[in-house]
């Protein structure tokens, strides 16, 4: 079985069952439409990148999307969530655009030796969306003075067994990451908004 994974950074392994032909970009796809299964770490949703995905088609393509959405795309690719930890998890985090790709899927990840969970169609999916939440509300936390930030990082990890603190998630996901998924849920609901002392903090930042 093979599978493409596009990265331009070192990819994290996947599947321990096959080994995967890692390409930098879209370039080199050309040299691999044998591929059985194909894998956009870098994905961005625009039309040059979606139009030259869609040609791999109907062979599954899964693409990096915690945002945007499948109906977004406006092309049936197959998101995981694949923000910095989740692909190390033992369970993926996946959403299809219909029962036909979860049982294709389903026959996929068998022979991968790998497991997932579908989540729903919406952005952040699931797990994206408890981080970011869980994120937000230390940044609350931190800014009316309640307490510090490795303190809140300590009693999370002690109280919930949490692998990491809030904090600590944040800074491993990438906090614009974050406070993007944030912005876009605050739009249909005001619980979502992202505290104004993380996006002071995003703001300081650089990212590639």
């Amino acid at each position: 079985m093979k599978v493409v994974v596009i990265a331009q950074k070192a990819a994290p392994v996947l599947f321990q069952a096959v080994e995967s032909v890692v390409i930098p970009d879209l370039s080199e796809l050309v040299m691999h439409r044998d591929a059985d299964l194909y894998i956009d770490l870098d994905f961005a949703a625009d039309p040059t990148r979606i139009a030259a995905l869609t040609q791999l088609l109907p062979s599954p393509v899964i693409v990096n999307a915690v945002l945007p959405t499948i109906e977004e795309i406006g092309s049936p690719f197959i998101r995981i969530n694949g923000w910095p930890g989740m692909f190390e998890r033992k369970v993926h985090e996946l959403a299809v655009p219909d029962a036909a790709t979860a049982e294709r899927v389903g026959r996929l990840y068998e022979k991968l030796g790998c497991s997932f969970k579908l989540a729903p169609d919406i952005p952040g999916m699931i797990t994206a969306r408890m981080l970011a939440v869980l994120i937000n509300e230390a940044w609350y936390t931190w800014q009316e003075g309640v307490s510090g930030k490795e303190e809140i990082d300590t009693a999370m990890k002690l109280g919930t067994n949490y692998p990491m603190g809030p904090f600590e998630w944040g800074a491993h996901i990438g906090l614009n990451r974050v406070v993007g998924l944030l912005e876009v849920l605050s739009k249909t609901d005001s619980r979502y908004f992202p505290a104004d002392s993380l996006k002071r903090a995003v703001a300081a930042l650089k990212y590639d």
